[in-house]
């Protein structure tokens, strides 16, 4: 019984000690980053205007507007006219955040034969930084080129764009 009694007061001590010693403490910082929802508007569509192709046999003979609107259609096998445009959208969302942009190339399909296509290369920005609270939003470009020869055929070509922006 003595023995057993020695037992619970040592027993007894060492949970009291196990009591009695100090709480750690540690200080963490907490973050976290809340980010607007990305909005796209389309400003204006793509246009390389009206490309007449010359006589004889020809090939890769291309007409590109960049993003920047320089357009050019400097074979000697091409007339172009009209008023050529690079398309043109507006992104909104978090203010000095960096949004990332994705547009593929794009098929183009003759509306009068929807067997002939012809692919338009899309020139874009990989980024657009948005600006401050004081600017809504950032307007950004895409431009493109065809390649086209004297066997392409007529017609009015059209696709559409598949442009994704996000953080």
């Amino acid at each position: 019984m003595i023995v057993c009694v020695r037992k619970m007061a040592l027993l007894l001590a060492f949970a009291a000690s196990a009591r009695e010693a100090p709480a750690a403490t540690q200080i963490v910082q907490v973050n976290a980053s809340v980010s607007k929802p990305l909005s796209l508007t389309r400003i204006q569509d793509l246009d390389l205007g009206q490309i007449i192709l010359g006589p004889g046999t020809w090939t890769n003979a291309t007409v590109s507007i960049s993003r920047t609107g320089t357009f050019s259609c400097s074979s000697a096998n091409l007339t172009c006219s009209g008023a050529p445009q690079a398309a043109g959208y507006t992104v909104t969302g978090t203010n000095n955040a960096v949004v990332r942009v994705t547009a593929p190339n794009i098929l183009l399909t003759n509306q009068s034969d929807p067997s002939k296509t012809l692919t338009l290369t899309v020139d874009s920005p990989t980024t657009v930084t948005l600006p401050n609270s004081g600017t809504k939003g950032a307007d950004f470009s895409l431009g493109g080129s065809i390649t086209v020869s004297s066997t392409t055929a007529g017609g009015n070509y059209a696709g559409t764009f598949n442009v994704t922006v996000d953080y």
